[in-house]
C-alpha cells in the first residue's frame, strides 16, 4: 500500500496508509501510534496527528497541547497531603502536584502546615488528650456504677452477702481511685486496675 502525503488542506493526496500518533481527547495524553488507511480526499482521525512525540523520560508523560507535544511530570498514583487540613489527596492527572498540597505526610492529626513543613499544634493536641482522658474517666465510673448498682440496693436493704459486700467495697475503692486522677496531667495518668467481679 502506498504511503500517504497530506495536502495543505490536511486531506490525503492519494489513497494509502499513514502512521498517526493518537492522544486522549480530554487529557491530550499520547495513547499510541496506528497505521491508518486514508482514502484520497480524507483527513486523519480526530485526536491524532502526524508528528511523532518525543521520547519520554521516566516519571514523565507526553501530552498534546496547543498543537505541540509536551512532557509533563507524571505523579499519578501518588498520594499528597492537603496543606489546609492534612487530608490525603490522590494524584489523578498528569502535571505538577495539585496546588495546596505537599508530599510530606503530617505526623499527627494536630499538625498544621507551616509553609515548609508540618508543625504540631501542641495546645490542640493536649486539649484533645485531656478530653479523651475525661471521657475515659466518665466511662470507667459509669461502668463501675452499673456493676455495683444492685449491690448498693442490697446493702441498703440489709440483704447483701458477704462476698457481694467485698466486691462492692473493691469497686467503690476503684471508683475513688479513678475520681482522684488529675486528667489535666495526661502524660502521668495510670489507670487503676479494675476489680475482678
Amino acid at each position: 500500500m502506498a504511503g500517504v502525503t497530506l495536502g495543505n488542506n490536511g486531506l490525503a493526496k492519494i489513497s494509502g496508509t499513514l502512521t498517526v500518533y493518537n492522544y486522549d481527547s480530554q487529557t491530550g495524553e499520547f495513547t499510541g501510534a496506528t497505521d491508518e488507511y486514508l482514502p484520497q480526499g480524507v483527513g486523519i482521525p480526530d485526536s491524532a496527528c502526524i508528528d511523532m512525540p518525543p521520547d519520554v523520560a521516566a516519571g514523565f508523560v507526553v501530552i498534546r497541547e496547543a498543537g505541540c507535544w509536551q512532557q509533563l511530570a507524571d505523579h499519578r498514583g501518588e498520594i499528597v497531603y492537603s496543606t489546609t487540613d492534612g487530608s490525603p489527596v490522590p494524584v489523578t492527572v498528569p502535571g505538577d502536584y495539585p496546588a495546596g498540597t505537599t508530599t510530606q505526610k503530617p505526623a499527627t492529626a494536630f499538625d498544621r502546615w507551616g509553609g515548609e513543613r508540618w508543625v504540631t499544634d501542641d495546645k490542640a493536641q493536649n486539649a484533645a488528650a485531656i478530653a479523651a482522658a475525661n471521657t475515659e474517666k466518665e466511662n470507667r465510673i459509669s461502668e463501675a456504677n452499673s456493676i455495683t448498682q444492685a449491690w448498693q440496693t442490697q446493702l441498703l436493704l440489709g440483704i447483701i452477702t458477704a462476698a457481694d459486700k467485698a466486691s462492692l467495697t473493691a469497686w467503690m475503692k476503684y471508683v475513688q481511685a479513678v475520681q482522684s486522677l488529675d486528667t489535666a496531667i495526661v502524660q502521668d495518668i495510670t489507670w487503676p486496675e479494675k476489680p475482678v467481679s
